[in-house]
């Protein structure tokens, strides 16, 4: 995937909104969105999702809104993301360590049975998780996989604050 081709010849919302699809395509998911917050603010909303049929749920909200003041407390992989610890791979959300991901709360607000819990970090704050995601079976995130998450968050991260600080109210 040429994030930087995709990137140069749209504009913003184009761009993160063919960039799910063809991230979601390539790693052969159901479905991938991207949060986006203020760190400052804690304003955040998911203005970008791409499922692969109607019958996934999309995660999507166009509004800025306050995160959870007990969101860090209830999902441990938003925790992560606030210290900006590496990118999580979930491989089954039924089976997966407690201390990494609270599965009531991934079935209750998600749905999804393996995911990836990507944190868009700069300046050592979080901006934003890109979280490509499967249902109704486990999944095995490859080393092409890992690395396919990785080269893209390093290529959006920036854009992602820059769409985040001009279009955020104040």
């Amino acid at each position: 995937m040429n994030v930087a081709q995709l990137q140069a010849s749209q504009d913003l919302d184009t761009f993160f909104f063919k960039l799910m699809a063809e991230l979601g395509e390539s790693l052969e998911c159901d479905r991938c969105f991207l949060y986006l917050r203020h760190p400052e603010t804690k304003l955040g909303k998911v203005p970008f999702c791409w499922v692969r049929s109607s019958e996934i749920p999309t995660v999507y909200d166009q509004h800025w809104k306050p995160e959870p003041e007990s969101l860090a407390s209830e999902d441990p992989m938003f925790a992560a993301a606030l210290r900006c610890a590496p990118s999580i791979f979930v491989e089954d959300v039924k089976t997966a360590d407690p201390q990494v991901l609270n599965s009531q709360f991934e079935q209750e607000n998600f749905g999804h049975r393996a995911l990836v819990h990507g944190h868009l970090c700069h300046e050592n704050q979080l901006w934003g998780v890109l979280q490509p995601c499967v249902f109704g079976r486990p999944r095995v995130w490859t080393e092409g996989d890992r690395a396919a998450i990785a080269e893209v968050i390093a290529q959006i991260t920036s854009t992602a604050v820059t769409f985040i600080q001009t279009s955020q109210p104040t």
